[in-house]
This record gives structure tokens, sequence and C-alpha cells, in this order.
């Protein structure tokens, strides 16, 4: 009988100002009582690779298996799991269904490494809408943003 897994909760977020451009990432994981923050950026990058990060960083940071409860407002990352996009990505040899190579590729590689050693239900939530935690990430990843840029400036 396999052992009971931890059940942590985590949000994400991600995105660039304009895209491509500057961004940044959030990751906001809570287990019990207990929150941690993970939050960085990147100087030239996209939206999408910003929300593929933040999930990336956030399941990385997991230090045994755990089922996962990941809360995105990225239709990009949660259909590509829900919905089967990577699975006919790999069946076609990381091609879209209209030929062209996949984007991101090497994001979605590790994602589904990590994505494997935990039990991940990946749930959609709306953007700029009432739910606190993920505008909380939303702020947290403008924020690192823009705090690299500020670096850059000195």
């Amino acid at each position: 009988m396999a052992a009971p897994r931890s059940k942590v909760t985590i949000y994400t977020d991600g995105g660039c100002k304009p895209n491509p451009g500057p961004g940044g990432w959030a990751a906001l994981l809570i287990y019990g009582k207990h929150e941690r923050v993970l939050t960085g950026a990147s100087r030239r990058t996209t939206n999408n690779k910003m929300e593929l990060t933040a999930a990336l960083k956030a399941l990385q940071a997991l230090k045994w298996p755990c089922a996962v409860q990941l809360h995105t407002d990225s239709t990009y990352l949660r259909n590509a799991f829900a919905q089967g996009w990577l699975k006919n990505w790999q069946k076609n040899g990381w091609m879209t269904a209209s030929r062209l190579p996949v984007r991101n590729k090497d994001l979605w590689l590790e994602l589904l490494k990590e994505s494997q050693r935990h039990e991940v239900r990946w749930i959609k939530v709306r953007a700029h809408a009432n739910n606190a935690r993920n505008n909380r990430v939303d702020a947290l990843a403008t924020k690192a943003r823009k705090h690299m840029l500020a670096q850059g400036r000195r």
C-alpha cells in the first residue's frame, strides 16, 4: 500500500509587458498553515514562458511527491495537461495539430517530468477576478518583473 501523499495547494501566474518582453512569474505554495512564495523574472520572454516557469518552479520546490491542486489562469498550461495536448504533441513528434513545432518544448519536458512525480490536478481560475490568491500571485509576478527592471537601471 502506497503512503499517503502530502496535500499541497499551488497558485501560479506569469506575464510580460509587453509580450514578448520583460516578464515575471510567481507561485504560492500552501501546505496546511504554511505558505511559501517563489518569484522570478526574465528580461526577454513571453507570457506563456512565464506561466510555464511559475508552475515548473513550484513543482520543483516540492521535496517529495505530493497530491497537488495547481491553480492557474493560463488556459495554455491547464489545457495542455487536462485536454491531452501534451500526449498528442509527444505522439506527433512534438508537432502541433497544425504541423508546427511545439513552442517552449524545453519547459514542457520539464513540466512533464515534474507532473509525473506528483499527482497534479490542474485547476483553471479566472484571471483578474475575485480570487484573492490568484490576484496575489499576479501582483507578485508584476512586482518581480518591475524589480528586475529597476535593478537594470542602476
